[in-house]
Formats: structure tokens, C-alpha cells, sequence
């Protein structure tokens, strides 16, 4: 998704949610799988999975093709990596295929989360029940709220956790003299050194991220902010997170005319030295930037004193997937430990696993240990102290559309 995947979805989309969701009669076995895993490992074996995923990431894309496929190989299973600009592309095609009562759909599994999830879950367009009945979920912690809910929404079955991810501050320690340790002190940052900071432009996955960052330190705390969409406490909390964000943006990147329009671009502009910080949902992937001169040598995590939004990225299965018991063994495969230290791995993709190593046999636990460690980017338990939780899906488009409304443009 990447996990920058969630995503405001057109008008248009959403009325075809709502119609899918009255569309008659799901796909046999939508709701519920009932066979054994045996049996599901048979019937995969021969089919091809085609796995719908963003394909602006090098390393994930690398990761999939040079890892994952080979070893869905191994069990039988054709792997194809369908690249999407956005999550919601493979939302859009898999809800008309749904709505035109398609069971052998061109979508097989998708790297999903956030609104996009929920969304295909009221339109019940994802598969549900099977991602407990992998065998590889037993690594994983029953009671690890990260995995257990998406943005708000129960899981239910309906996706496999694939990494977890942590917002954070990048910075050039090169350039910034006294590094900001709040939310509040970033902002300050910015208009203190005017042209020097900017962020991508809601709704991009990490542009939003950085919105609601903003709105839990404009409103106190995440706890002072309803987990589920309120319009009383929107009404309330935003005017002061909208002034806030109008009140910087003559400081920003040139005057706040223009944004990034995702995190590539911001990255693209650290990466040139015209602004000095970024910010990212998967800072495991600093370590490659920095030893292949994308990023200069002295770029940094900036921690938060208030902590920052960790989640984690699924992968879901469509109710039209035409091949959903070889989806299955991919999503099985995907959780092993074998493949999640690989990907773990910042010379891999360096994406944060969804296993509890406690769990792990010996020599599981072992790959996690031998992970080279790195100078650019704390552990993942260090990171994630004082996490934040994500606010439900619903807050997503309504505050992406409320920045459009009240701050953008406004520094022109």
C-alpha cells in the first residue's frame, strides 16, 4: 500500500460501491472458507495469481518479482505483479467487475489498506474468512491492534497483515542546526527557514498521514479525537488545524502556490537539496537511500516527543478473484518468516514485519536477529514507542477534502 495506498475515491467510485453493495449474490466462498489447507494448496497448484499493487516503489518492486514470485513458483503458483499508479485503479476494476457479476475477475490480491479496504468491505467486495485459516498466521500476535483492525475497520478475516509502517521525520543533519522534537516545533521550523520544507499534497497516502499529524497536535492528542468520523468534533477541531497549515504556508517549498503531489516528489526534492526534510510511512528504506547516494549521508530521523501513526499494510482478496486458492498461497507465503526477514531486510525493501518473533522457532527468530542494523534508521521497537493509532477510514476523505477547501492555495 504501498501502503500509500489509501485513497479519496471519486464520486464515481463510491456510487458504484454503493451499488455493488446491492448488487445480488456474492461469489461462492466470499464469506466463508471452509476447506482444508491441503485441499486449498491443491487446487492452487497451476493457477496464476495476478497481485494488483502500487508501482511507484523499486524495492517493492524488486522484492516481488525477485523473491516472492520465484518462490510462489516453487509451490506451483504464477505470480504476476499488475502495477497501479493508485490502490483505488484495482478498487475501481474490482468493483465492476463485481457489479457486472464476474467470478473469474482480473484481480487476484491487492496491497491494500486504509479507505480503500473499507470501502470494498461495505460493498463486500473482498473475500472474508480465509486469512485466519493460513497456517503462517499462527506467527502472528492475536492481539496485536495493528493487524486486528485497518484504519477502524474489524479485519474479519477479510485481508492477511503483509508490514507494518511508522510515519516519520526525515531531516538533513547537515542543514538543520537544532532539529525540531515536536509537531508543533516542525512547523515552527518551517517558518523559520522560508523555502526550506513542504509536504505532499493531500489525498497522497503520506500527505494525508502528515495532515492528521498535524491534527493531533493542534487538537492536544490523538485521545482528544474521536476514533470513528464525528462531524461535531470535526466542526470543532479543524479550524485551528486549518489556520495552522494557512498560517505556514508562505514559509513553504515555493510560498505554498504548489505541493509535491506525493511522497516520490518530496523525496525527489530532499534528494536535490532544495528542502531539507522529508517524511515517510516506511523509513526502513532510508538506509538504502542513504548507501546508494539518493539521500545524503547525514539524513536523520527526526523523532517526535509526542510520537507518530503506525499501522500496517494487508493483502486483501477479491470476491470476483478468479484464482483466490492461489491468492491464498501467496498471502500464506508472504506471512512465512522466511520471506517476511527477507523483505524485512533494508537491502531487500526493508518493510517492518507483522510477526511477533516471540513466536518464531530458534532459528526463525535468528533471521530477524542477523538483520543488519543501521546508522540511519532506529529499530522498529524504538520507532514505534509512543505510537500513535490511525484515526478511522472515515476521517480520511472528509479531511483531505477539508485541506482542499480551506488550505490549499493559500499561500498564493
Amino acid at each position: 500500500m504501498r501502503p500509500r495506498l489509501a485513497r479519496l475515491l471519486p464520486a464515481a467510485l463510491l456510487g458504484l460501491a454503493a451499488s455493488a453493495c446491492a448488487a445480488p449474490g456474492a461469489p461462492a466462498g466470499s464469506t466463508t472458507e471452509n476447506r482444508s489447507w491441503s485441499q486449498i494448496t491443491d487446487q492452487a497448484k497451476g493457477q496464476t495469481v495476478d497481485l494488483w499493487m502500487y508501482g511507484g516503489d523499486q524495492q517493492g518492486n524488486a522484492y516481488v518479482d525477485d523473491v516472492l514470485t520465484p518462490a510462489a513458483a516453487k509451490l506451483g503458483v504464477t505470480l504476476r505483479r499488475v502495477p497501479v499508479a493508485d490502490t483505488k485503479d484495482a478498487m475501481t476494476r474490482i468493483l465492476a467487475e463485481r457489479q457486472a457479476g464476474k467470478e473469474d475477475g482480473t484481480v487476484d490480491l491487492v496491497w491494500v489498506n486504509g479507505d480503500n479496504f473499507a470501502t470494498g468491505k461495505q460493498a463486500d467486495a473482498w473475500r472474508c474468512g480465509w486469512s485466519s485459516k493460513l497456517p503462517n498466521m499462527t506467527f502472528v500476535a492475536p492481539d496485536d491492534a495493528l493487524v486486528i483492525q485497518d484504519f477502524g475497520t474489524d479485519v474479519a478475516g477479510c485481508e492477511a497483515p503483509w508490514h507494518k509502517a511508522q510515519f516519520t521525520m526525515v531531516y538533513d543533519s547537515a542543514r538543520v542546526d537544532t532539529p525540531p522534537t515536536s509537531m508543533a516545533g516542525v512547523l515552527q521550523w518551517a517558518q523559520d527557514h522560508p523555502g526550506r520544507f513542504t509536504y505532499p499534497a493531500p489525498p497522497d497516502f503520506t500527505g494525508s498521514v502528515f495532515l492528521r499529524e498535524v491534527l493531533y497536535s493542534t487538537s492536544g492528542g490523538y485521545a482528544k479525537i474521536p476514533s470513528q468520523f464525528d462531524q461535531g468534533a470535526y466542526d470543532k477541531l479543524t479550524p485551528q488545524l486549518w489556520d495552522v497549515l494557512k498560517g505556514v504556508a508562505p514559509s513553504l517549498w515555493r510560498q505554498g502556490r504548489t505541493y509535491p503531489r506525493d511522497s516520490v516528489a518530496l523525496d525527489r526534492l530532499y534528494a536535490d537539496g532544495e528542502v531539507d526534510m522529508t517524511m515517510t510511512y516506511g523509513p526502513a528504506t532510508l538506509t538504502k537511500l542513504v548507501s546508494d547516494g539518493t539521500f545524503p549521508a547525514t539524513t536523520r530521523v527526526l523523532p517526535l516527543e509526542e510520537g507518530t501513526i503506525g499501522n500496517a499494510s494487508f493483502l486483501a482478496i477479491p470476491s470476483s478473484a478468479g484464482d483466490p486458492e492461489g491468492a491464498m498461497v501467496v498471502a500464506n507465503l508472504a506471512l512465512s518468516p522466511e520471506q517476511q526477514a527477507i523483505k524485512a531486510d533494508p537491502d531487500t525493501w526493508g518493510q517492518f514485519t507483522v510477526l511477533d518473533t516471540d513466536l518464531l522457532s530458534p532459528s526463525d527468530r535468528a533471521r530477524f536477529d542477523d538483520l543488519p542494523t543501521s546508522a540511519v534508521v532506529p529499530p522498529y521497537d524504538v520507532l514505534s514507542r509512543n505510537a500513535d493509532p490511525e484515526l478511522a477510514s472515515s476521517w480520511v476523505p472528509r479531511l483531505d477534502e477539508g485541506w482542499r477547501k480551506a488550505a490549499l492555495g493559500s499561500g498564493s
